[in-house]
C-alpha cells in the first residue's frame, strides 16, 4: 500500500478535524469581540427627548377614545365604487365565440338588488335609477361593518 492508498476515512476524518480546530478558533475571536463590545465604556446610550404633541400631526395615543380620532386624514383617499348586476363563469371556448349581439346569462334574476363594491369589498345593496339621463344607485341595504368583517374570514 503507497502513501496515496491510504484509506477515504482517515481524509474525511482530518478535514474534519481541521475544520473543528478552524471553528474552535473563530468561536474565541467571536467571543473575545463580543466582550469587548459589551465592556466598551466610551459608547453613550442614545438619548431620546420626550415627543410633544405639535397640532393635527400629533402621534396618536392609545388611550384616546374612537371618538376623538381625526379621519380627516383620509377622508380625502380616493376610492373606486362599481356596482355588479350579476357574475357568470364561462369557458374559453365560448368566449372567443362571443360577438355582437351575443347574450351572456348571469346569476341574478331581473329586479334583484344590484351589489355596491367599494375596492372590491361589498358594502351595499341598491337598485338602478335613472336621474338627468345618467345611471344611479338607490342604496336599498347597507352591509355592516361586523359583516363585512365576518365576510373577508369566510
Amino acid at each position: 500500500m503507497s502513501e496515496n492508498d491510504e484509506p477515504v476515512g482517515d481524509d474525511w476524518a482530518n478535514a474534519m478535524q481541521e475544520q473543528s480546530d478552524a471553528e474552535a478558533g473563530g468561536d474565541a475571536d467571536w467571543g473575545d469581540a463580543l466582550q469587548e463590545q459589551s465592556n466598551a465604556e466610551d459608547l453613550a446610550k442614545a438619548q431620546f427627548s420626550e415627543l410633544e404633541e405639535q397640532g393635527e400631526h400629533a402621534p396618536v395615543k392609545a388611550d384616546i377614545s374612537p371618538e376623538d380620532l381625526k379621519l380627516d386624514v383620509i377622508l380625502d383617499v380616493p376610492v373606486t365604487v362599481s356596482m355588479e348586476i350579476g357574475r357568470t363563469q364561462v369557458n374559453i371556448r365560448n368566449l372567443l365565440q362571443l360577438n355582437q349581439g351575443s347574450v351572456i346569462e348571469l346569476d341574478r334574476f331581473a329586479g334583484e338588488p344590484m351589489d355596491v363594491l367599494v375596492n372590491g369589498t361589498l358594502i351595499a345593496h341598491g337598485e338602478v335609477v335613472v336621474v338627468n339621463d345618467k345611471f344611479g344607485i338607490r342604496l336599498t341595504d347597507v352591509i355592516s361593518p361586523t359583516d363585512r368583517v365576518k365576510k373577508l374570514g369566510s
